[in-house]
């Protein structure tokens, strides 16, 4: 099938495009290549995949409405994995303004191209910090998510209101998939084991936030490619005969999911593991909770396990080996 992966310069969306191009599928890939971040590993992440005679690039902005348009036209996506966004917690304390227009008015093109075209499946990218200072834990998708506490977390609610609007309006049908951190080989740098190792191994010290009582439901990246395409080819539907599933609409095609690992790590245990693969004990600078984050997040995966069968399956163990080993080898570290 024709699927838009929008993001397709970015962590998981690059590699989502690999595995859609494996299985034979025909993929367009949005991303501007912002400079966020380092944009020459945006670059080599495309790289893998770019001259594939199945992918089509579009280096264009989501918030540029009559491009947007025009590439939903063009392409006639069937699917929609919409994993562009402004990434980051903090970042949506200093720059608010990006997130409005990538996350807010980006948003709404996607949906409106949606529309336009009539896609079969719109999966997008919500995120665990919806859930805000939430002290039940695991987090489930039927917990309250009224009192988000970033700039970042709130339009990643309001897409999924958006979404939900746009699913009853015009019977698209919508999954919003709330990711818990993600992490492995291709990773983005503002993520704690790429700024981690990168210190470490420049013999600098370690920022460890909240004194280090931190606790995440660390994914690894082929995880989480493997649970948004089992979502992906599994369209939302309503609730029906009156019963009611966690995260779907009585009255619209629509569902929300939790996707992580089940199992939460500490971030001293992450921080060991990565001194261990490493050979290097870290110097750790010690520092208060900052604004925005939260002590912890777990996901309550249950429905996605009933729904696709997703099962996480790499340990935090083999996952911060892989990435040691991809990071070494990526930037020429003896």
């Amino acid at each position: 099938m024709r699927v838009l992966v929008t993001g397709s310069a970015g962590f998981i969306g690059s590699n989502v495009c690999m595995r859609l191009l494996e299985r034979g599928d025909e993929v367009a890939g949005l991303d501007n290549l912002n400079d966020y971040y380092d944009v020459s590993l945006k670059e080599a992440r495309l790289a893998r995949f770019q001259n594939h005679q199945n992918f089509t690039e579009a280096r264009i902005s989501l918030e540029d409405r009559e491009k947007v348009a025009s590439l939903f036209e063009e392409f006639r996506p069937q699917r929609v994995i919409n994993l562009a966004a402004q990434a980051g917690v903090r970042y949506s304390i200093e720059n608010p303004q990006s997130y409005i227009d990538g996350n807010l008015v980006g948003f709404g093109n996607i949906l409106e191209g949606a529309r336009a075209v009539g896609v079969d499946h719109l999966v997008y990218a919500s995120s665990s910090s919806v859930y805000g200072t939430n002290a039940k834990l695991p987090f489930s998708v039927e917990d309250p998510v009224d009192h988000p506490i970033s700039l970042y977390a709130a339009t990643k609610r309001a897409n999924e209101l958006m979404a939900h609007v746009y699913s009853h309006l015009y019977s698209i049908p919508t999954t919003g998939l709330r990711f818990f951190t993600v992490y492995g080989p291709w990773g983005r740098p503002d993520m704690a084991l790429f700024l981690f190792i990168k210190a470490i191994l420049e013999g600098r010290s370690i920022d460890v936030f909240n004194r280090g009582d931190m606790k995440r439901a660390f994914t690894y990246i082929d995880d989480i490619v493997e649970g948004v395409i089992r979502v992906l080819d599994q369209s939302a539907k309503r609730c029906v005969d009156g019963v009611e599933m966690p995260g779907v609409s009585a009255s619209a095609p629509f569902a929300i999911h939790n996707i992580g690992s089940d199992q939460c790590v500490t971030l001293m245990r992450y921080i060991e593991l990565l001194e261990e693969n490493l050979g290097i004990e870290a110097q750790k600078n010690m520092l208060p909770m900052q604004p925005g984050d939260v002590q912890a997040t777990w996901a309550d995966v249950d429905d996605l396990k009933a729904k696709v069968d997703y099962s996480p399956a790499t340990s935090v163990e083999v996952g911060v080996a892989r990435f040691v080993e991809w990071y070494k080898d990526f930037y020429g570290v003896k």
